[in-house]
């Protein structure tokens, strides 16, 4: 299978501290892809530089075959790679509709057939579509975030810790989700640090220490890893 994304030498400083050193990473079209490791280790900021926000030192970053580096976020959106960031970030004084239109903010065409792809997905959103973002629970903001993703038509949507703060029963709905989304042929890169959950649904993993990719596999292949069991699992029944 092609890759739709394939990151090479990425660079990546903050003042004189490297935050990423030097990591190369392929994104199969169609896939999931998960990139595990702790608080700090570069995952948020492969993410953003993928995405445009953030400017590398050095990379190739080639989406298509076509080199992305230097483009705008806004370019990127429109090529077809969108973020949903860590922590949501939903328009609070905006309503649920309002904030799914700001999604397809680079769209000229009617947006009726996508609305209603999100609120399958999504009932709840359906239910609350006049509601202000601000008052949903932190699951609906999730599903807002993800669903104002949606929006743009993406072909690659990359997620950064979906599962954060959400009980264990929305973590279970938002991984089915985002499994859904996959079967309908968005590839998928993703940022969890629920390893488990995340190797479980990952076609491919990688795992990130300190800025460098220590390890790389199928999902089934890092979940049974002794290493990563211990680093990032936890106790395993």
């Amino acid at each position: 299978m092609s890759n739709i994304l394939e990151i090479q030498n990425l660079v990546v400083s903050y003042g004189g501290i490297e935050a990423v050193k030097g990591i190369d990473m392929s994104v199969p079209a169609g896939e999931i892809v998960t990139l595990i490791g702790a608080n700090g280790a570069g995952k948020s900021t492969t993410l953003k530089s993928i995405s445009g926000l953030v400017k590398p030192k050095y990379a190739s970053i080639l989406y298509k075959g076509k080199e992305i580096v230097g483009s705008s976020p806004d370019h990127i959106v429109a090529q077809g790679i969108t973020l949903v960031p860590e922590g949501r970030r939903v328009f609070p004084n905006l309503t649920v509709m309002e904030n799914l239109r700001i999604g397809a903010y680079l769209r000229k065409d009617a947006l009726k057939e996508d609305l209603e792809y999100v609120f399958s997905l999504f009932p709840r959103l359906k239910e609350r579509e006049w509601q202000m973002a601000g008052t949903l629970s932190g699951g609906e903001q999730q599903m807002l975030a993800v669903g104002r993703a949606l929006m743009s038509r993406p072909k690659v949507i990359m997620m950064d810790e979906p599962s954060l703060g959400l009980a264990p029963l929305v973590v279970k709905d938002i991984f089915n989700i985002i499994q859904t989304i996959n079967q309908q042929g968005i590839t998928v890169l993703l940022i969890e640090q629920n390893a488990n959950m995340a190797l479980k649904i990952a076609h491919k993993a990688y795992v990130i220490e300190t800025g460098t990719i220590t390890m790389e596999g199928t999902g089934a292949e890092l979940l049974a890893n002794e290493e990563i069991k211990q680093a990032y699992l936890g106790k395993t029944k």
